[in-house]
C-alpha cells in the first residue's frame, strides 16, 4: 500500500489506516482506490478475521475530497467524460459501488472514529459492520450519494436530523444505536483492537453467516434498491447546484451546506 493508506496484520486482525492527515482524511480518488486494495488484500488472507478501519490524525474523515490539489491533479490526469453522463458515472463508481461492496465484505468490519466524521466520512463509517468511536467524535449525516442515513438512525430521526443540518457527538450516535462503544480518546485503539480480536475468536464461517444473514435481512426490506434510488436523489440536488458550484458538481472547494450550521447551532438528536 502507498502512504495513502496503511495496511498492517495485528493477529487475526487487519488494521488499516486512511493517512491523509494534513487534510483529515478527506477521500480522494486515490485514497478510496487504495482502501479498496486494503480491503481486498485482507480479505484473500486467510489468516484475517476481522478488519479495523482507522483515519490518522485528529479527524477520522471530513468527507469528499472537493478540491486539494492531489485530487484535483488526478482529475485532470484521469478524467471522466464531460457532462451528467460523466457525473453519474463517477459518483456511482466512487461513492456507491465501492461503498456497497465494502458493506459486503465477508470478514467482519469495524469502523474505528475520533474526531470528525462528516457527509462522505459518515458514508464510509456507516458500510462497516459496527462502528466504535472515541468521546470526541462527532457525526453529521446529509443527503449522501451513498443513503444508509434511514437504515442507521431510523425515519424519523434521518429526516430530523438532516432538515435541522444536526450533528451528533458520540454519546448521541451511541444512543441512536450508530456507534457501538464509546471510549476516552487515549484508550480508543487499544481498546478497539481488543474488541476486533474478541470478534476475531469466533469460528470464521459463523462470523461470515452471521453478517450475511443481518445483510439479506436489510436486502429482502430494501436497503439495496433503496441505496440506489437515493443516490438519484443526491444527484437532483447535485446537480440543482444545491451543494457546490452546480457547473463543477465535484470541482468545487466549496464545503457542503450546514457544516458551520451543523457545529455552532443544533447539536442534539
Amino acid at each position: 500500500m502507498s502512504a495513502t493508506v496503511l495496511y498492517e496484520r495485528v493477529g487475526p486482525v487487519a488494521k488499516v489506516t486512511m493517512n491523509r492527515p494534513q487534510y483529515h482524511n478527506a477521500q480522494s480518488r486515490v485514497l478510496l482506490e487504495e482502501l479498496d486494495e486494503a480491503f481486498a488484500t485482507a480479505m484473500a488472507d486467510h489468516e484475517v478475521r476481522v478488519v479495523a478501519l482507522f483515519g490518522n490524525g485528529a479527524h477520522w474523515s471530513s468527507g469528499h475530497d472537493i478540491g486539494t490539489p492531489e485530487e484535483l491533479a488526478d482529475r485532470e490526469a484521469r478524467p471522466y467524460p464531460d457532462g451528467v453522463v460523466g457525473v453519474h458515472q463517477r459518483s456511482w463508481d466512487w461513492n456507491v459501488e465501492n461503498t456497497l461492496r465494502w458493506r459486503d465484505l465477508p470478514k467482519p468490519t469495524l469502523a474505528v472514529v475520533q474526531g470528525m466524521c462528516i457527509y462522505g466520512g459518515w458514508m464510509i463509517a456507516s458500510a462497516m459492520d459496527l462502528i466504535v468511536a472515541a468521546d470526541d467524535a462527532q457525526f453529521i449525516p446529509f443527503l449522501f450519494q451513498y443513503q444508509s442515513v434511514p437504515w442507521d438512525l431510523g425515519a424519523r430521526r434521518a429526516k430530523d436530523l438532516m432538515w435541522e443540518q444536526g450533528l451528533l457527538d458520540a454519546a448521541q450516535a451511541a444512543e441512536l444505536g450508530l456507534v457501538s462503544d464509546v471510549w476516552p480518546r487515549a484508550e480508543l485503539a487499544d481498546r478497539a483492537m481488543a474488541k476486533a480480536e474478541r470478534i476475531a475468536q469466533l469460528n470464521p464461517i459463523v462470523a461470515q453467516m452471521v453478517k450475511r444473514q443481518v445483510n439479506d435481512a436489510q436486502d429482502h426490506m430494501g436497503f439495496r434498491a433503496a441505496i440506489a434510488a437515493g443516490h438519484q436523489h443526491y444527484l437532483v440536488a447535485s446537480l440543482g447546484g444545491a451543494f457546490f458550484d452546480s457547473a463543477r458538481p465535484f470541482g468545487s472547494v466549496r464545503r457542503m451546506p450546514g457544516i458551520d450550521r451543523a457545529r455552532q447551532g443544533r447539536s442534539s438528536p
